[in-house]
């Protein structure tokens, strides 16, 4: 989010450049070389269903406009089968106002999947609404009864809300012991310990008040949001132990949390160096990125700068936001991407067996972002073909130009990418996979198979704007495949990782609810398959190192791989 001097693109001033691509309806981008098969340009990959969806909701930063940095940050959005029919219902995270008026603040909402490609506001009937200045959001079964349970991120306290079973949830904050006061972003639910329950990673952004505001001006002399550095007033992620009963322990101190302090934004769990124990990489806003390495005696070490991931391949820090992870190069080795502010670029760091290398060059994602701020994002393979794709939502921080007449000064069109050989992408035509660029300012993402017909769609909200149902229509290469990966109680098990074989080639993916922007993804894994119509081999690396092998299952359906009922060390 700082604010940087103007570069120039091939002799145009970046400025202008952003002027184009932002308050056009297209994008200009080059038609997309031809990829493994050939894809005609211009042909959409997502359709936009929200209104046929019957969703309805509108993300409200502020009623009025004080330039108050929250109010540019919010705006989440999460999946949730809350009821168990195996259909993805979806959470949207309302903000609201930061002082308090006359005008009742908006809640939160959660919409029902009846499953015939419509929705219904549930949210009264299912005791929720929440309205504290809103986030996101993270979803996880903490207390093992087989109901997926809703946290939800917020500047100032927190909510944790029990899935009750019937159609109902309690807030059960103030007995769990996980009502962080501090600026909360994104957070998942992960086992580190290795106890066999669920516990909580929270990302803290910075500490602010209302008291602590400045005044900050943007490059054209208008009043504008400050960047994080103004503040100086970084903060620390918080981590809560689960100790069972519904109780939780902030043990962030003894894990070994307070050693850094960062702007973050991004949340990614995951088994980055592959010793069988769950890390954290957390994204940094103007701050060096955190590698936070499981050590197994429940303490964790920052090993971003020893790994390469704590800056980009000059050293430079940059505006970490949304961060997606996935085998990109499919060495077995979960990859990460990271979202960034406009001139930076968004960036790839390939793991070399925990060590990761700043690639971003080399895969040709640098030029097309340079003139957009990205924020949520996801590594899914959305045209079947076997390789992880790309979408970005983007959206900017800082007025840019005056010259831009759109209604909203910070909106900015969305990016897709096609996943190629060698780790490299190229831009999908037309801009974001619609019909129609979607011009807003898009924070939140989440992706699901929300239709349950083998492709994965995404849910996005715009700050200050709507929240966008996009059903995946992409011109696919082939089979699909589907797993929910559940431990022996049948809960589904973040951080599992499950290998497949498949025309010769070796394919990778995470159970990794917990990724993107203040947001919570389908659980179950997808791949695509291509031609091939089995998937063979396919075998679950469980937390903590297990592994165990199901066999080959048959493409174009969705499997349940539970813990115990495959073959062991294989």
């Amino acid at each position: 989010m700082r604010l940087h001097g103007f570069r120039r693109v091939r002799g145009v001033p970046l400025v202008a450049l952003g002027c184009l691509t932002a308050c056009s309806k297209g994008s200009g981008a080059a038609a997309a070389p031809p990829g493994p098969r050939t894809v005609p340009d211009a042909v959409p990959w997502f359709e936009d269903v929200t209104t046929k969806s019957g969703i309805e909701f509108h993300h409200v930063r502020c009623f009025q406009q004080r330039f108050w940095l929250p109010e540019i940050m919010c705006g989440g959005v999460g999946w949730i089968d809350y009821d168990g029919d195996g259909l993805l219902d979806l959470y949207c995270v309302q903000s609201g106002d930061l002082v308090p008026g006359t005008r009742e603040i908006p809640g939160d909402k959660l919409y029902r999947n009846r499953g015939d490609g419509t929705f219904e506001d549930v949210t009264s009937k299912a005791g929720l609404g929440d309205r504290t200045y809103g986030m996101g959001c993270a979803v996880g079964d903490y207390d093992g009864d087989g109901r997926s349970d809703l946290y939800v991120t917020n500047l100032g306290p927190n909510v944790l809300y029990h899935n009750n079973g019937d159609g109902t949830f309690t807030d059960v904050t103030q007995s769990a012991g996980v009502g962080d006061p501090s600026w909360s972003a994104s957070a998942g639910f992960f086992d580190y310990d290795g106890d066999g329950d669920l516990d909580l990673f929270v990302v803290n952004y910075l500490h602010w008040s209302g008291e602590a505001e400045i005044e900050c001006k943007s490059v054209w002399g208008e009043k504008d949001y400050c960047g994080p550095k103004n503040y100086s007033a970084p903060a620390h992620s918080t981590l809560y132990r689960n100790e069972g009963g519904g109780r939780f322990t902030d043990v962030t101190e003894s894990a070994g949390l307070l050693t850094a302090f960062g702007n973050g934004l991004g949340l990614a769990l995951v088994d980055f160096d592959r010793d069988g124990r769950l890390d954290a990489f957390v994204a940094n806003d103007a701050m060096p990125n955190q590698l936070w390495i499981n050590q197994g005696n429940g303490r964790f070490v920052d090993k971003a700068l020893a790994s390469g991931i704590a800056v980009d391949r000059n050293g430079v820090t940059r505006a970490g936001m949304g961060v997606a992870t996935g085998d990109v190069d499919g060495d077995g080795y979960v990859d990460v991407f990271v979202t960034n502010l406009r001139s930076e670029s968004n960036i790839l760091y390939l793991n070399r067996r925990g060590t990761f290398s700043d690639r971003t060059p080399q895969s040709g994602l640098v030029a097309p972002s340079l003139a957009y701020t990205g924020f949520g994002d996801g590594l899914f393979d959305f045209d079947l073909d076997g390789r992880l794709d790309l979408y970005v939502g983007n959206g900017r921080v800082a007025l840019w130009s005056p010259f831009c007449s759109d209604t909203d000064r910070y909106a900015e069109p969305n990016h897709l990418f096609r996943g190629m050989e060698g780790a490299r992408f190229v831009e999908v035509v037309p801009q974001g996979g619609t019909v129609e660029p979607l011009i807003g300012n898009s924070r939140g993402v989440a992706f699901a198979d929300y239709d349950n017909d083998g492709n994965v769609d995404l849910a996005y909200l715009d700050n200050n704007g709507s929240v966008h149902l996009l059903r995946n229509v992409a011109p696919h290469a082939g089979h699909w495949i589907e797993m929910r990966v559940v431990d022996a109680r049948g809960i589904d098990v973040p951080g599992a990782s499950v290998e497949l074989e498949v025309l010769g080639r070796k394919l990778h993916r995470e159970v990794a609810p917990c990724s993107s922007y203040c947001s919570s993804n389908d659980p179950r894994v997808h791949f695509g398959l291509g031609t091939s119509a089995e998937a063979a081999g396919v075998s679950v690396t469980w937390p903590g190192g297990e592994r165990e092998a199901f066999g080959a299952l048959a493409a174009d359906r969705q499997h349940v791989l539970r813990r115990g009922s495959g073959k062991n060390g294989h």
